[in-house]
């Protein structure tokens, strides 16, 4: 490269220093002087002969040319930090992210089981709420991810299905050992929708030929299945969860099953990884233990319907 490009320390502290629209903040988080964040944004200046900090008084903001300069410097790092995490491996450190809902109910203790199988099983979690699963691993710090999905992935990408998705309504435990729910007690009931578009209970009621008979209007509206079924669960109405996620509940009755009929979704939730990377062996090793953890999860007896 034949471009002169500025000091890799006087760009840090630029970044830093526009994050915390403070000077001395970044001095606190780079471990150096104000002072030495003066000079560093200074040298910028007069690399590129504009300001890059409005400053008065006490109050600091970025200039039209420190507006247009951050994105790529922050990019830049991005990139420089993902780029040396691939190679050192993270020190053995697998990074996942998966659904908030699912690492609460599901994933949080099997993988405590995969960390104390072996050593070098370290798994450093990232629970994020996604109302549409997606993961740019390009963009993204992470190894691997687990996504809801029907298995079309990125042709670069490995991928393992861990369980499919199955809907079912999910009650109070006040609700456990009565008879089985009629359509016209459903449409009475308040049903809480997990979903903004209300698509979990618009999918369950299309399968089980309910949708001109009970509405999906009205009713208190959240962001995660896991709203829902906590909700549900202190006897706010009835939630839809799935199966798998709420096995555990159900068997030590926080949680019942007032139709015990599950609706198969179409989708699943899978592992998904990029298959270019070094270190995928550990990623196989634990793809291997999800799939046998998954197919060894104890479901309700209930009714299937795929």
């Amino acid at each position: 490269m034949n471009r002169r490009l500025p000091p890799l320390y006087a760009l840090r502290a630029f970044e830093a220093a526009a994050r915390h629209c403070s000077f001395t903040r970044a001095a606190e988080e780079l471990s150096i002087t104000q002072s030495a964040v003066s000079r560093h944004v200074r040298t910028l200046e007069e690399h590129f002969a504009c300001r890059l900090f409005l400053r008065s008084g006490r109050s600091l903001q970025l200039s039209e040319s420190g507006r247009l300069l951050l994105p790529g410097v922050r990019e830049g790092f991005s990139s420089l930090e993902r780029a040396c995490a691939t190679l050192l491996g993270e020190d053995g450190i697998l990074r996942m992210k998966a659904p908030s809902t699912l690492t609460m109910r599901w994933l949080l203790a099997r993988l405590s089981r995969f960390r104390h199988l072996q050593s070098g099983n370290e798994v450093q979690l990232t629970s994020a709420w996604m109302d549409v699963d997606s993961v740019d691993f390009n963009l993204e710090p992470f190894d691997c991810a687990v996504l809801i999905g029907n298995g079309n992935f990125p042709a670069d990408w490995e991928a393992t299905w861990l369980f499919d998705e199955l809907l079912i309504p999910v009650g109070g435990p006040e609700l456990a050992g009565q008879a089985p729910w009629t359509a016209a007690r459903l449409a009475q009931a308040e049903l809480l929708h997990p979903t903004p578009d209300r698509r979990d209970w618009r999918a369950w009621l299309r399968r089980m030929g309910l949708e001109t008979k009970v509405s999906i209007r009205g009713g208190q509206v959240f962001d995660t299945l896991e709203l829902g079924m906590i909700a549900a669960a202190r006897g706010y109405g009835v939630s839809i969860g799935d199966l798998l996620m709420v096995a555990e509940d159900v068997a030590a009755a926080r949680l019942s099953l007032p139709w015990p009929t599950a609706v198969a979704s179409g989708e699943g939730y899978y592992l998904v990884w990029p298959g270019t990377r070094p270190g995928n062996e550990r990623i196989h090793r634990l793809s291997d233990f999800l799939r046998m953890e998954a197919a060894n999860t104890p479901l309700p007896d209930v009714t299937v319907l795929r």
